[in-house]
Formats: C-alpha cells, structure tokens, sequence
C-alpha cells in the first residue's frame, strides 16, 4: 500500500520534471534565434536578472522536489508532534480516578470535573451528558481466552467497541485484532510496552505509541486515532503530545477492580456493580482478561439497553490542539 503511494508520487514528479525541462528548452532555443551574436560581453548579459539555464532547471528541479514531497505527505500518514509548544505545561502525574459518587443523574462526578480541566486537551472521561449514549471499552494487554467469548457476545447483540491493545497482544493475537476491524469495532493505542507515559520523557512516550501506531499500519493497513495510556497516567504534557499526533485520549468514567484474574470478585458482584453505576454519557472500561466481564456481559448490553441508552460506537469528536505556548502550567498556582 505504501510502496504503491510513493510510486505514484513519484512519477507525478517524474512527469513534472520532463514537462518543465521541455518548456526551458524550448525558450532555450527561441532565446538563441533572435540575439544576435556579439564578440564582447554587454551590460545587459551581465546583469543579475539574466538567468543561466543550468541555474533556471536547478530551481526546476528544486521546486519538483518539493511537489514530490507534498504528494507523499498528502498519500502517506504521518505522525508528528512539536515538544516546543508544551513545555510549559506541567509535567507531573495527575492523581485521578473515576471514584463512586455520582450526581442525580447517576453520573460519576470526577470525570466530570476532569472533564471540564483536561478536555481542552482532546482528552474523553465522560461523554456530554444529554447525549442518549453509553460506551463500551476493553483493555487488552495479553489474551487470557475471553476475546473470542467477548467478540461472539458483541457480534450477537450488534454493540461495536473500543479494544485498547498494546504490541504484544496484536503480535501475539493478530487473528483476533483481525476480527476485531472486520466486525466493526475499534482498535485503540494502549502503547507498545505498556509504559506510564509520566514517568518517561515525551519523546520515549511518543516513541511507545508511535510503534504500535506504525505497526498496526504496516500490517494491518489500519490507522489508530484513539489511545489509553497505561494506568490511565497523564500530565498536561502527555495529554498535548497525544493532541498533537492526531489522537485523541480516551479516558473513563466507570472500571471496577477486574483486570486481576486471580481476584475475580464473582459474577454477581460483577453484574452488581457494572449495573449500578450505568449513566448517560459513560464511557466503561472493563478488562479483557477477566472472566467475570465475559460472563455478564450481555446482561450488562441488556440492561443499557433497558435504560434507554444507545450502546455507540465511539463517536466524540477529536478536538484540535489550542496554542498552548502561553498557557500556564497547574502547578505554577501551587
């Protein structure tokens, strides 16, 4: 696919520069027809504005060089961002968790309050409220035997979500993030090597999702836009740097204690506590390797569905990144 880009991008160029070479040799030619032959150099043949034509096809091929390059840019994707313009945002570690006090609509109200701080960042901890919908997201840090399981309940009851996978599942699993965007689910950055993004320098945390990015691209010839960081660990910093790629960073606003499969906390306290706190606008992360999601989830769908809420497929809008150079970072109030 990208090999096919960069031929024809090149032959465009290719095309360009024969065309341009013809046209200055053809007013070459016309030039030498009509001056007059002279034995002694004149001042208007060593004036500054008479151009040589090896200077004028130098410039040609300069300026081809450049359309060349603006064709690839516009077939290949790219994936790049401008550390200058976020130093001065903070750094550290923001503290945070969805926590279990919700307001008369039973949403949870810490994300909402993030939501309003971090949101400038293109950053999701809860959809708009009013919004009729509720999303369904999973983490995949390896496979533990219940995707299959997961994909044939989704499958049956026709609810698309996010899958957030890190390296090593896609290169272990690549059958199943193969179904994954056959059925019509999304498949979400959740980072090469699982690192927490704050405790990295930008570049290595760009670098630990670029991998995966590129990855995915090469292999499976699909574009990531969505991303989770490990530990759901931000700054200020990290959540710009990931505006800046292109992505936009997905949050929660609902996840219970079941990414340990050697603590699953039961089936029914499960059901019991993934169907409490169901809301308006929630964005749930449940984790592929427990057992327990596997077994309720289609009650948990059936229950969504009973409160009047739509299960989407992720639909928020990427928010473009601000200037943030004159921004003040949260901790210089401290």
């Amino acid at each position: 696919m990208k090999s096919t880009k960069a031929f024809i991008a090149t032959a465009l160029a290719l095309v360009m520069l024969v065309s341009l070479t013809a046209c200055t040799s053809r007013n070459d030619n016309t030039s030498s027809s009509s001056v007059a032959p002279s034995s002694a150099p004149t001042a208007s043949s060593m004036a500054p504005s008479s151009s040589e034509p090896d200077d004028l096809l130098s410039d040609i091929e300069d300026g081809v060089s450049d359309v060349a390059s603006n064709i690839e840019s516009a077939v290949t994707t790219t994936m790049s961002t401008d550390f200058d313009k976020i130093g001065a945002l903070g750094s550290d570690q923001v503290k945070w968790g969805p926590g279990v006090l919700v307001d008369e609509a039973n949403r949870t109200t810490e994300p909402q309050v993030h939501q309003e701080e971090y949101g400038q960042f293109g950053a999701y901890f809860i959809a708009p409220a009013d919004c009729g919908k509720f999303y369904l997201t999973f983490d995949e840090g390896y496979e533990n035997g219940y995707t299959p399981q997961i994909l044939d309940v989704l499958k049956e009851k026709n609810v698309s979500a996010v899958f957030f996978v890190t390296l090593p599942f896609v290169k272990s699993s690549p059958d199943l993030v193969r179904r994954m965007i056959d059925e019509g689910h999304v498949v979400g950055n959740h980072t090469s090597h699982h690192w927490n993004p704050t405790q990295k320098s930008l570049d290595d945390a760009y670098k630990d999702i670029k991998e995966l990015h590129d990855y995915m691209l090469e292999n499976f010839d699909y574009e990531m836009t969505l991303y989770r960081p490990p530990e759901g660990a931000f700054s200020e910093q990290t959540l710009a740097m990931v505006q800046q790629t292109g992505y936009t960073t997905v949050l929660w606003s609902f996840a219970y204690k079941d990414w340990d499969p050697n603590n699953q906390p039961g089936v029914d306290t499960a059901r019991e506590r993934t169907e409490k706190f169901i809301h308006e606008g929630a964005i749930y992360l449940l984790h592929a390797v427990s057992h327990d999601n596997a077994e309720i989830l289609g009650d948990l769908i059936d229950e969504v569905r009973a409160r009047g809420l739509e299960i989407a497929k992720w639909d928020l809008p990427y928010v473009p990144p601000a200037d943030v150079s004159s921004s003040q970072s949260s901790s210089d109030d401290d």
